[in-house]
Parts: structure tokens; C-alpha cells; sequence
């Protein structure tokens, strides 16, 4: 496993690979599981709860995500071996989201490729998914709170929308000038 670099939303050549449109893939082998094991390892190493393929310039309809055993509420981490022990790594393959409810639901999220900015985005409370797990297997089913929130975001990456899309304009220019502040400061 390798961790992979991120790509980010304030480097031109980083946002045209974000903004693609990813494709489907044949199905499930070795170098894809591999490449899902170095997602995931990137991924830890960030550290997020999920990732699109596209996030490590893969523009394929591939994501992991690993929420432990977190809920909308209370979402505290103690140590990195809590943490460890918590992990309950989810691959998604060729998803695709099948039914969505009503019911609305607001939550402040942030992205990996969207670096030190957090905002509310309003999504569907639930959804009814459809993807092959790591093993190739169909699988469908429902997901809400923080589940329907994370895999609702990555999978708008499939789409090559990022979360700041989902805001107004002045809220995603404010967005990309704090992610390019933050971003020269750490380099600083």
C-alpha cells in the first residue's frame, strides 16, 4: 500500500481532474483492490472518512469511506488507537444512488480536497444505494445520517462537483480564498 497524493480544489491542474466526470470500471480485480488499499491508506494518513478515486487523480466510479463506528452526534475521537480499533474501512464500486427521501438534512462538512474549510450542505436525510463491494458483489441499501451525508459528498466527487458547489457564490469564493491562504501558510 502507498498513500497517494490528494489533489486540491486551489491547484488549476488539481481542480480540472476534480471537475471530470468519472467513468465506470469492468468490475473487481487485484489492481483495483490495490488501488482501493492505497485510497484507504491515503486516506487514514489525511485523515478523513472518506475518498473518491478522483481525489488521487483516478477518475474512476471508486470510493472508500470508513466512518468507524461514529455517529451524526458526538463525532470525538480519543486517541489514534481508538481510533484503530474503531476502523470499518467500506468499498464502493460503480455506486449509484437509487431512491432518495424528502426529508431534508443539514450537516457542516469538509473535504480533503478541500482543505481547513468547513461548511453546511443540505442533502437528502436518506438514500438507497447500489455499488459492488471489494469482492465484486452487488449490494444494495439504505443509508442515513453521517452514512447518507459521506456518501452522498463522495459521490457528487463522481460527478466532478465538489461540496463548496453546493453553496452560493460569495460562500465558495470565501471558501477557495481560505483554502489558498491555509495552503501557503502551512508551506510557509
Amino acid at each position: 500500500m502507498a498513500i497517494r497524493r490528494i489533489l486540491t480544489c486551489d491547484n488549476p491542474a488539481d481542480l480540472a481532474v476534480l471537475k471530470r466526470v468519472s467513468t465506470s470500471v469492468e468490475g473487481v480485480d487485484a489492481p483495483l483492490r490495490a488501488l482501493m488499499d492505497d485510497m484507504l491508506e491515503t486516506m487514514y494518513a489525511a485523515p478523513g472518512i472518506g475518498l473518491a478515486a478522483v481525489q488521487v487523480g483516478e477518475p474512476i466510479r471508486v470510493i472508500v469511506m470508513d466512518l468507524g463506528d461514529r455517529e451524526v452526534e458526538g463525532d470525538v475521537q480519543d486517541t489514534a488507537e481508538d481510533d484503530e480499533a474503531r476502523r470499518n474501512p467500506r468499498f464502493f464500486v460503480n455506486p449509484e444512488i437509487v431512491w432518495t427521501s424528502d426529508e431534508l438534512f443539514s450537516y457542516e462538512e469538509g473535504c480533503l480536497s478541500v482543505p481547513e474549510y468547513y461548511d453546511a450542505v443540505e442533502r437528502p436525510a436518506r438514500v438507497r444505494l447500489r455499488y459492488l463491494n471489494r469482492d465484486g458483489e452487488s449490494v444494495e441499501e439504505e443509508a442515513e445520517g453521517l452514512y447518507a451525508v459521506c456518501i452522498q459528498h463522495e459521490m457528487d466527487h463522481l460527478e466532478g462537483v465538489l461540496f463548496i458547489d453546493h453553496l452560493s457564490r460569495l460562500k465558495r469564493e470565501r471558501a477557495m480564498a481560505k483554502v489558498k491562504k491555509a495552503l501557503r501558510d502551512k508551506a510557509a
